[in-house]
């Protein structure tokens, strides 16, 4: 019985690995917790044939048994212009396990600046009932208004779906508007398989023309050379001076100056900011001083469950490799995700 080598640098429980194990007694599942690209690069021998990692700085060349990196992360951004790019070991991501949490992240961001949450709590740690409530605290409800989402993966369907249990009008703008379904990992119940929800659909060219119609806007998209910085000026103009823009995607995307100027100009009404171009945002960013936005630092993806679906995502995959399937969430290095 031919052994295959497995190394894990997350930091899995016991019972977590023994979840990966039972998949073969074929492998050999080890566990070095590493929290450097510099560390995963030391832990790496020249028998480990299937890595577990959030790093991978390495070249593959100097490690000929490798054939299979399994990323900790949905996006591929942080390890674009690394070797194993440029490899032929097949490189797979975690995408499909954040769609929940990061949906649900998205309608509390989105909540919160539609019934003055912020505003709120300013009043409250001043123990201070307002006077003219109506005026401070009046808005729109979700039900009716129109939610544009760019990207349409794992975490974009699920924003979908929960749009349409408030009764949302969703638009959508993707790559490639005539492929509706998805194949990628995804949890019970979760998303939109056969793109059931969309109201509309719009390729990259009609962009602008989604955002016209829109109360809401997220950013799901992900982060290559040719979605830089696609909410630029323009697009940012095209947004009606209702909207709230929400970024869970990657910072990248949206031109920050340009954001700091819609928001403090009236372009748009709001933004929900969980991603930045640099991280931890710098103090002297704008950003943090603007009333209407809301910051997170890189949270909306954080749950309680998430080694448990990446575990269970990479044992369905290794079960895949050992039986010589296709593997779920196959990066694609042309689309460069």
């Amino acid at each position: 019985m031919q052994r295959v080598n497995v190394l894990c640098t997350l930091r899995f429980t016991d019972a977590q690995l023994d979840k990966l194990r039972a998949v073969s007694p074929r492998l050999n599942v080890e566990q070095k917790t590493c929290r450097s690209a510099e560390e995963v690069t030391a832990a790496l021998t020249p028998e480990t044939q299937v890595l577990y990692t959030v790093h991978a700085a390495f070249d593959p060349a100097d490690y000929p048994g490798l054939k299979w990196v399994q990323l900790h992360t949905a996006g591929v951004d942080h390890v674009q212009a690394t070797p194993l790019m440029y490899s032929d070991v097949a490189v797979t991501t975690t995408s499909g396990i954040h769609a929940p949490r990061i949906a649900e992240y998205t309608f509390a961001s989105m909540l919160a600046f539609t019934y003055r949450v912020p505003t709120m709590l300013r009043y409250q740690r001043r123990a201070e009932w307002p006077t003219g409530r109506w005026n401070i605290f009046a808005g729109h409800e979700l039900r009716g208004q129109t939610l544009g989402i760019i990207g349409y993966g794992s975490i974009g369907r699920e924003v979908a779906r929960l749009a349409n249990a408030f009764a949302m009008r969703v638009l959508v703008s993707k790559r490639l508007v005539g492929d509706m379904t998805d194949d990628g990992y995804r949890l019970a119940g979760a998303g939109d398989l056969v793109g059931t929800f969309p109201d509309g659909v719009y390729g990259p060219d009609r962009l602008h023309e989604m955002l016209r119609q829109c109360d809401y806007v997220v950013v799901a998209a992900p982060l290559t050379p040719q979605t830089r910085h696609m909410i630029d000026k323009a697009a940012l103009q095209a947004m009606r001076p209702n909207a709230y823009l929400v970024n869970i995607a990657r910072g990248g995307l949206i031109d920050e100056a340009a954001l700091a100027r819609a928001l403090r100009e009236g372009w748009i009404a709001g933004a929900g900011l969980d991603v930045f171009e640099e991280e931890p945002l710098p103090a002297d960013s704008p950003l943090w001083k603007q009333d209407n936005v809301i910051l997170s630092p890189h949270v909306g993806g954080v749950s309680l469950k998430y080694d448990e679906r990446a575990t269970d995502l990479f044992a369905q995959n290794l079960s895949r490799y050992l039986a010589g399937e296709p593997l779920m969430n196959m990066v694609d290095r042309e689309r460069g995700y």
